[in-house]
């Protein structure tokens, strides 16, 4: 089945222009509500209504997969430790599952590219086990990339239609920030050097490995910089695949998601482009560590709603941002306006000396 990039229809303009005019009305200084009063709108402008109403059916939902460049020593961790976080995700024990129980979200873990499968993780969406080195062969073969891209779209589906206000897609896979900074470089045109990060912790020899194998990567990957899907085929992976697809089908269904870390970045580098449009469904929870994170915002023109220096990549940051989305929903709809509360400046021409 042939992938084919559609365009996303913007929020609606007409609550965007309703959510403006309301908060110019709040019993508050113009500009009061800062980066909170523009939450606010853009949630209006998602939902379709003003005022808007706060996210209560968050979703996070977590992708295990493995990638065959982890084994030439890119990470700080050995690749059979995707399949122990996936596990310990699905148990409630990594930082982003206890972020979620505090900020009231639920949390899917779903095995799409492990290659001995992780207790506890959702088994029935796997689409391979493991991929290929990407500085020397392809991710996956034609046939696997599209049944990837096929089931990002259906997982998407299946939370939507369960009644998800509010999306917060992440990966636990070893490695991913070597073909997601691949893919950053591939399509902003930056150098390998310059998208090259420390990630999990790596020392200087496994930066250089990372360097090099991003380097060989991006060779293969030049031929298919028109290609979005064929491009996350060559030098991408299943989860990478999975979260475009994912992020593509959501912004198409109009329900906005929280970005973090650099390989949802990346991958919704991809799914602006398989979709049109999307990007102005989503929101960045923070700014990453990582270089390629950097040109992902600024090439989506992003701007994040934290600065928490969180380094886990796991969707952690997005769901810590979760009370602000509420808090800024609920400030538009509950406070007073200027007229009904009488909050209004004064007379700012008054005489010198008048009131002494």
């Amino acid at each position: 089945m042939e992938i084919v990039p559609v365009t996303v229809g913007r929020p609606d303009s007409r609550s965007r222009r309703a959510a403006v005019a309301l908060v110019e009305g709040l019993a508050m200084p113009t500009g009061g509500l800062g980066r909170l009063g523009e939450l606010g709108v853009w949630l209006a402008s998602c939902q379709g209504t003003c005022p808007p109403q706060a996210p209560v059916r968050a979703r996070v939902v977590l992708l295990a997969a493995d990638h065959g460049i982890a084994g030439n020593g890119v990470s700080a961790y050995p690749p059979q430790v995707s399949a122990v976080r996936a596990t310990a995700a699905a148990a409630g024990r990594l930082p982003v599952t206890v972020a979620a129980r505090a900020a009231g979200a639920t949390v899917r873990v779903v095995d799409v590219g492990l290659v001995s499968g992780a207790e506890g993780a959702e088994p029935g969406w796997l689409v391979a086990h493991g991929t290929g080195r990407i500085d020397r062969e392809d991710a996956l073969d034609g046939e696997r990339a599209t049944a990837a891209s096929l089931t990002g779209r259906r997982l998407a589906d299946a939370e939507i239609d369960a009644g998800a206000d509010l999306l917060i897609p992440a990966t636990l896979g070893v490695g991913v920030t070597t073909p997601a900074a691949t893919l950053v470089a591939a399509v902003t045109g930056a150098e390998p050097v310059a998208v090259v990060g420390r990630a999990s912790g790596i020392d200087d020899r496994a930066w250089m490995r990372k360097a090099v194998a991003i380097r060989d990567a991006l060779r293969r990957a030049r031929p298919h910089l028109r290609d979005p899907l064929a491009l996350l085929r060559t030098v991408g992976g299943t989860d990478l695949i999975v979260l475009a697809g994912f992020l593509a089908r959501a912004a198409e269904r109009k329900v906005p998601a929280v970005l973090d870390g650099l390989a949802v970045g990346a991958a919704a580098l991809l799914a602006d482009e398989l979709a049109p449009g999307a990007k102005d469904w989503w929101v960045a929870a923070q700014p990453s560590t990582e270089p390629a994170a950097t040109l992902v915002l600024e090439h989506l023109s992003l701007v994040p709603l934290l600065d928490l220096a969180v380094r886990t990549e796991d969707g952690t940051a997005a769901v810590t941002a979760l009370p602000l989305l509420v808090a800024a929903a609920r400030l538009l709809a509950e406070t007073g306006t200027a007229h009904d509360t009488g909050v209004v400046p004064g007379d700012v021409t008054a005489p010198a000396g008048a009131g002494r």
